[in-house]
């Protein structure tokens, strides 16, 4: 099943602009792409329906909330079952300052990006994650020394 949703390049201005500040007026954002507003808000309504947009947030800045320090978390596995997966998601939800999780193909079964204050919020993180998984064969972090690029920002697919 392909759930590709056919953008055109009004749409993808749109999504370039309400990207960088989804606060952006509509009157703004239609008046940058060429559109009248109704027309514009009409584009990013069916935009929001048809889950492109999947939601608006506010980007918090980690250094100013106490959250500065990110760390990239390898974790390997002796169990692959359906329970073991259960603990693994319901330990990794209840912990905020997991960012991401992914299911990696390779050496890695589960990269995680956090966000923490210092070295001692990951080592409450790592504590946390061995006590409540079973099973875990390796867990490896790295610290990221300086963020070279980081952006929200999908690309326009093909471009």
């Amino acid at each position: 099943m392909n759930d590709l949703v056919e953008l055109d390049s009004k749409d993808w201005a749109i999504l370039k602009l309400l990207q960088r500040d989804c606060s952006t007026s509509i009157q703004t954002v239609a008046d940058a792409v060429g559109l009248s507003v109704n027309p514009c808000w009409r584009r990013i309504k069916r935009m929001e329906e048809s889950g492109v947009i999947a939601g608006r947030v506010a980007l918090l800045n980690p250094a100013k909330v106490g959250a500065a320090t990110c760390v990239f978390v390898t974790v390997r596995t002796r169990r692959h079952d359906a329970e073991w997966l259960a603990a693994f998601d319901s330990a990794i939800a209840g912990m905020d300052e997991i960012m991401e999780c992914h299911r990696m193909a390779g050496d890695i079964d589960y990269l995680l990006k956090l966000r923490v204050s210092d070295i001692g919020g990951y080592d409450r993180i790592y504590q946390e994650l061995i006590r409540r998984v079973p099973d875990l064969a390796d867990v490896t972090a790295s610290f990221s020394m300086e963020e070279l690029k980081a952006t929200t920002a999908l690309p326009r697919s093909g471009h």
